[in-house]
């Protein structure tokens, strides 16, 4: 805004200078026009004379006066082009911004999130944020404080701290799907279960092998839980993975992924699964038969074997079947099993499915179970160090636990003597042609095909894309090979 009092007028005061400065430079611009007439006047005859250094001076100081005046000069004229009115600026008092109530400010929740350390308790977490031990109290009263006694490593709560440090509420997730809330105002707990839903989807993950099964699936994103599916579940009885597994083999296989609020938190259950290794594909494809699920072959044939070679991991072959001199008693007699040396405490597994037949003690067996596989098939498992969680005429499925490595009986160290049995007559496990399992049948067949047509075209599709270079490769490889000369025959 401009002032009315003329003596403060800013574009007055603005020409008055102007009109200074333009007086000094044409004064300026006289004298130095009448300096050559002054010394013609006064011819110079080699000695300097008083009024010779008076002339002098005065130029010097009309040169100063000119190099100082005609650049402000040069300014001024600039600014006296721009004819728009000078603007002086105020600053102005704002008013002051309503403040928030205190009593809104402390009711919005300012949540701290505590990531669980290995080991840590409600207890200690509390402590750390200065949270009285009667708080933990009243908290551990609640329905909801039996999840909050088992805390696992990793897992995340919220605290919502007053500013006087005191405790008004405090969240965790009670599993995938539910989140609790306990909101804490003097005595009084409330508790609020808040829904949170859980997506699925289906991804499919595909993968070369560089150096190993393992390295290589988890670069591709796979969890080790789907790993050990694949290894274990699917291809355990067609693959064996320690020896012929080579680089350049391939996996693909179809998951479910969790998703939670747009975030993934998981896989699911492994849909189906193709391996490819010595230049032959092995499939698997995960089906309901009678409310269990199993995974079958593209044409409907359980992958899971009947039987299990060898029940009992990490061991050695120790003593096979046949005649043999019996190591503690030193008299010829046949041997009705194998033996498989291993440390006391291996689990042992049962070999298929199966209702427990007995267990207890005979002899120089030591502790022994003997599982019924129906269709006149038995097992039997000796010198057991202690037994599993199994009970006499419960029944058992394929690689259930049903006891431990030990040196019970007439053993002169710790391994599994095990029996096969057909009929009651004693056959060698290592070569005796296990029964097939039953294949899929009928309407169950027909069910089969049509579930597992969606999972076996999305692999397709994405080992296409994913492997595209590779067959184009392998294309011209051919090529080349039919075009190359053909060598002519010696002679």
């Amino acid at each position: 805004m401009t002032s009315s009092d003329p003596a403060f007028d800013p574009e007055r005061n603005r020409l008055v200078r102007l009109a200074n400065r333009r007086a000094v430079a044409l004064r300026a611009t006289q004298l130095s026009q009448q300096l050559p007439q002054l010394l013609d006047r006064e011819r110079f005859n080699g000695r300097w004379t008083r009024r010779h250094w008076a002339q002098a001076s005065i130029f010097a100081t009309l040169g100063a006066l000119v190099v100082a005046l005609v650049p402000g000069f040069s300014n001024a004229m600039q600014g006296a082009e721009d004819t728009r009115p000078a603007l002086t600026t105020m600053a102005l008092a704002l008013p002051p911004m309503p403040a928030r109530p205190r009593e809104a400010a402390d009711a919005t929740p300012a949540w701290q999130t505590v990531a669980v350390q290995r080991g840590q308790t409600l207890g200690a977490i509390f402590e750390a944020h200065g949270i009285p031990a009667t708080t933990l109290q009243r908290i551990m009263q609640t329905e909801a404080a039996r999840a909050l006694t088992r805390l696992r490593a990793g897992a995340e709560l919220g605290l919502d701290l007053a500013d006087d440090g005191s405790l008004r509420g405090l969240r965790f997730d009670r599993g995938d799907t539910e989140r609790v809330e306990l909101s804490l105002e003097g005595d009084r707990v409330e508790t609020q279960v808040i829904e949170r839903p859980v997506e699925t989807h289906t991804a499919v993950v595909t993968g070369e092998i560089t150096n190993s099964l393992y390295g290589s699936a988890r670069q591709a994103g796979l969890s080790p839980q789907v790993i050990h599916t694949m290894t274990d579940r699917i291809f355990q009885y067609d693959i064996d993975f320690s020896r012929e597994i080579q680089p350049g083999d391939r996996y693909s296989v179809v998951i479910e992924e969790l998703w939670r609020e747009g975030e993934r938190i998981g896989t699911g259950e492994v849909l189906a699964a193709t391996f490819t290794t010595g230049g032959k594909t092995y499939s698997g494809f995960r089906f309901e038969r009678d409310g269990k699920a199993e995974f079958f072959t593209a044409d409907g044939r359980p992958l899971k074997k009947s039987f299990l070679r060898t029940p009992v991991e990490f061991s050695r072959l120790s003593s096979n079947f046949g005649s043999r001199r019996h190591p503690v008693l030193g008299t010829m007699r046949m041997h009705k099993g194998v033996d498989y040396a291993a440390r006391t405490g291996t689990p042992i597994m049962a070999a298929g499915d199966a209702r427990v037949q007995f267990k207890g003690w005979q002899r120089g067996y030591g502790n022994v179970v003997i599982l019924d596989h129906g269709r006149g098939y038995t097992t039997l498992y000796a010198h057991m160090s202690r037994f599993g969680d199994i009970r006499q005429g419960q029944t058992v499925p394929q690689g259930r636990v049903i006891g431990y490595v030990g040196a019970t009986g007439l053993a002169t160290g710790p391994h599994l003597h095990y029996e096969f049995r057909v009929n009651g007559a004693h056959r060698n496990p290592l070569s005796q042609t296990m029964p097939p399992p039953e294949p899929l049948k009928g309407s169950e067949l027909a069910a089969f095909r049509a579930h597992i047509a969606p999972a076996l075209a999305r692999m397709e599709q994405v080992e296409a894309v994913h492997y595209a270079h590779r067959q184009a490769e392998d294309g011209a490889r051919v090529a080349r090979a039919g075009t190359a000369p053909a060598r002519r025959p010696a002679g």
